[in-house]
């Protein structure tokens, strides 16, 4: 381990409270420890009721109120020939 890392490593390890050996092995088993997280199809879908609402009733009137608040907020760039 080169000079610099073992510095900032002793200086984590000692505002973590521990030796720099107790902050290694820490380390070590966090990175050991198996990642079987299973997350259900749930955690993307179904989140929660809509409340009633349906996107689909009001896409297109919602996507053209979304284009036109951005054509307000942008400038347009003049013409070449300064029309």
């Amino acid at each position: 381990m080169d000079s610099d890392l073992k510095r900032r490593a002793k200086k984590r390890a000692a505002r973590l409270g521990l030796s720099l050996s107790q902050y290694l092995v820490s380390l070590i088993e966090g990175d050991l420890v198996p990642q079987e997280t299973k997350v259900g199809v749930e955690a993307v879908f179904n989140l929660g009721s809509s409340g009633g609402s349906d996107i689909t009733l009001n896409k297109d009137t919602m996507i053209a109120e979304a284009i036109e608040a951005t054509r307000r907020r942008v400038p347009r760039l003049s013409s070449a020939n300064g029309k």
